[in-house]
């Protein structure tokens, strides 16, 4: 995947870990106690693996100075930070991360300025040889958020309020380095700040140009420019702010020595004033004029945009400061944050190649983030994972850690799923489209497919159709069209396709059946696998086939590991056992998941979908009583093995949802949730079951690799309302 070294201007890569430090209310939440990271020792070692120059690293008030006259505890972060630096990567120090303080102080706290500064020359005092500094991350999306918007602490949604929070910050960011300056006068201020632009139809465009001269408050204000020929001078006095409040910056300017703009899919916004093509949640307005506010990017609006437009546009405005990206993230698929991350990347690099210096670009996220589809306002919010994945015992390399590891090197990388347009580039973004606008066509470059084979089955199909979500090139072939029980069939497809991967999602599945034709059941299932298995190590194709739970006998009375010795008690486990015994003595990198009982929202078959049809009908249902197994919701399965096997995962896995159900009573909850009676469900011994094959008992899969799919609970919760949609 690694290819020669770039000849043009490349920027330094640097790296962050999600660090907010937040106030909802009275209560307050911290990323790093979400993610481990205090709890982890060798965290900074991994992180350095990485090869990355620079790494974004909170000191935050909240942390070490909860009270205000409590001795600082300095002994984890000095051995944090001498860490960081024996690897050669600089620190770059963060005060406040979206907080707003310990709770004795507050953003409207006429202390609050004096209070941070106070803590950073205790900083610079305890860490002289620090020279990287970033006090306040995004000032004026914190002022935003907390005094605008009402999501953060305080709540407000003022405009006087929110500006004296983004001045309160702004001048604490200034005595902060003040203080730090006097220590270490050769310190340097990385000024972050959301990169944003807001565009609009005609009739709103006074409100777009006074967002769009709002954007750029936070290096405005802190180098001086904020004087009475500013465009937002008025802004300011009409809200009651005295001229001298406002001079102290032009007194005592503190120009960054680098800014650091954190750019998001999601960052540039559109103003409709067309309600009628928006559903009503999402009306709002200024009190002038109602409209919608709503991402660009899913607008086919005329004007120029992206972040190549926003990069120059900083460039032109502040020409003699470098810039660094100091947030370069996306919570999407991990085809899609491969994608983000490249196309940011190579902007960056055409934009230095154009004579730009942009110096850095941080990949942000290491460890991933928590809670942020919800603005971090309110508890159980999703896990987003980064260049590193939490859900495995230690966080565990993604994909993204191999492409860092080539852009820190210089190198270039390579990967299938990278010719591929991101979803922000696709006509299929445009949710709000507007009339009379030219359409764009997804010119698609040719590139290798990941091969399916299982057209005419249930994950096959379920294959296909998230690949073609997702924008991942592929072929769903039928057995007419691929014989994996035929060699010949096998390589005629790999030379005509080339694929840079193949999912085998056939197979024999009748596990009653396999007990009267075991042959054929051995020949579709260890046959077919190890041709395949064979295949893929002669032409250095990835290779990911399914097992099942069947491959164990059922009498452990905790979850089923991936080590555990397997037993199966029926022929259709046992060719399971054989197929995965020749997948992993080929040693060809192939990934194996072990699964069971497989529920889908796209077919009646499931055994979910005939529980809901025999009892819709009245229909008596014969089930099991204490046979415990693992129900696995389809669409989580395979988004998951698709990340998996982009990320090159090998070995064996078990994916299902977490949670293990008795049969009977697994029946019983889709009859309360159905409105069935649950009378009609017949609960027998597994002995008086009409079964051919023997089962096990207890088939619960559990992992030692990772818990990456949601609760069962979750899982039927989706089922049944995607059912209905």
């Amino acid at each position: 995947m690694v290819a020669k070294k770039s000849t043009f201007a490349i920027p330094d890569v640097w790296a962050g870990i999600e660090c907010s430090f937040n106030r909802i209310g009275d209560s307050f939440s911290d990323q790093l106690v979400f993610s481990g990271h205090y709890e982890r020792a060798d965290d900074i070692d991994q992180f350095a693996e990485l090869g990355i120059k620079a790494l974004h690293y909170p000191i935050l008030w909240e942390l070490h100075q909860p009270q205000k006259e409590s001795v600082i505890q300095w002994d984890w972060i000095a051995a944090q930070l001498q860490k960081i630096q024996s690897h050669s990567i600089t620190p770059i120090i963060g005060l406040l991360h979206h907080g707003s303080g310990p709770a004795y102080t507050h953003l409207l706290d006429d202390d609050f300025a004096t209070g941070l500064s106070s803590f950073a020359k205790k900083v610079a005092t305890r860490f002289p040889e620090l020279t990287h500094y970033k006090p306040i991350n995004e000032p004026l999306t914190t002022a935003r958020f907390s005094g605008l918007y009402g999501l953060w602490h305080p709540h407000a949604r003022e405009d006087v309020i929110f500006a004296k929070i983004l001045l309160n910050q702004l001048k604490a960011i200034v005595l902060s380095m003040e203080e730090i300056r006097k220590i270490n006068p050769e310190a340097k201020l990385i000024q972050t700040e959301d990169l944003s632009k807001t565009y609009s139809t005609p009739l709103l465009q006074y409100q777009a140009d006074f967002e769009n001269h709002r954007r750029w408050l936070t290096y405005d204000i802190l180098m001086g420019k904020l004087d009475r020929q500013h465009p937002l001078w008025s802004y300011f006095i009409g809200l009651g702010f005295s001229e001298k409040s406002l001079l102290f910056f032009q007194e005592r300017p503190c120009i960054p020595d680098l800014l650091g703009v954190n750019h998001y899919v999601t960052s540039e916004r559109f103003l409709d004033d067309d309600l009628s093509r928006y559903p009503t949640h999402m009306h709002g307005g200024n009190g002038r004029h109602a409209y919608v506010d709503v991402e660009a990017i899913r607008v086919n609006h005329p004007h120029k945009a992206g972040l190549k437009v926003l990069l120059e546009e900083l460039r032109d405005r502040y020409p003699a400061i470098d810039i660094a990206l100091t947030e370069v993230h996306l919570h999407c698929t991990r085809e899609e944050q491969l994608r983000w991350l490249k196309h940011t990347w190579d902007t960056c690099v055409e934009l230095n190649a154009q004579g730009a210096n942009i110096k850095a670009l941080t990949v942000w996220a290491l460890l991933g983030a928590f809670g942020w589809n919800k603005l971090l306002t309110q508890p159980g919010g999703d896990y987003e994972s980064g260049i590193f994945d939490l859900r495995s015992p230690s966080p565990r390399p993604t994909a993204l850690a191999a492409l860092v590891k080539a852009l820190s090197n210089g190198c270039d990388f390579q990967h299938p799923v990278l010719k591929q347009k991101g979803w922000w580039e696709k006509e299929s973004r445009f949710i709000h489209p507007l009339p009379h606008r030219e359409k764009v066509f997804d010119f698609l470059p040719p590139t290798q497919p990941l091969l399916v084979i299982g057209k005419n089955g249930t994950l096959g199909r379920a294959f296909g159709l998230l690949c073609q979500q997702r924008g991942i090139k592929y072929r769903l072939l039928s057995r007419q069209e691929l014989d994996i029980c035929d060699m010949q069939s096998i390589e005629a497809v790999f030379k005509s396709y080339r694929p840079w991967a193949v999912v085998n999602a056939a197979g024999y599945a009748r596990i009653d059946s396999a007990e009267l034709e075991p042959q054929k059941c051995f020949n579709d299932n260890v046959t077919g696998v190890k041709n395949l298995t064979q295949a893929c190590k002669m032409w250095g194709v990835k290779l990911l086939t399914f097992s099942s739970s069947m491959v164990f006998d059922g009498m452990k009375t905790s979850p089923y590991l991936e080590s555990d010795l397997v037993s199966p008690l029926n022929t259709y486990g046992r060719s399971k056992v054989e197929a995965e015994k020749a997948v992993l003595e080929a040693d060809c990198r192939a990934l194996v998941i072990r699964t069971s009982l497989i529920f889908s929202p796209w077919d009646h078959l499931n055994f979910v979908g005939q529980i809901v049809t025999s009892l819709n009908r009245d229909e008596p249902l014969v089930c099991p009583k204490n046979v415990f197994i693992s129900p696995t919701y389809l669409p989580d399965l395979v988004h998951t093995a698709l990340d998996l096997l982009i990320d090159d995962e090998i070995g064996i896995w078990h994916l299902t949802n977490q949670g293990e159900v008795n049969w009977a009573e697994f029946a019983s909850d889709i009859a309360r949730r159905t409105g069935n009676d649950t009378t009609l469900i017949n609960r027998l011994s597994p002995e008086r079951m009409a079964w051919k094959a023997p089962r096990p008992y207890y088939s619960v899969l559990g992992s030692e690799k990772g818990i990456f799919l949601p609760p069962l609970t979750h899982a039927l919760d989706r089922y049944f309302m995607e059912k209905a949609g």
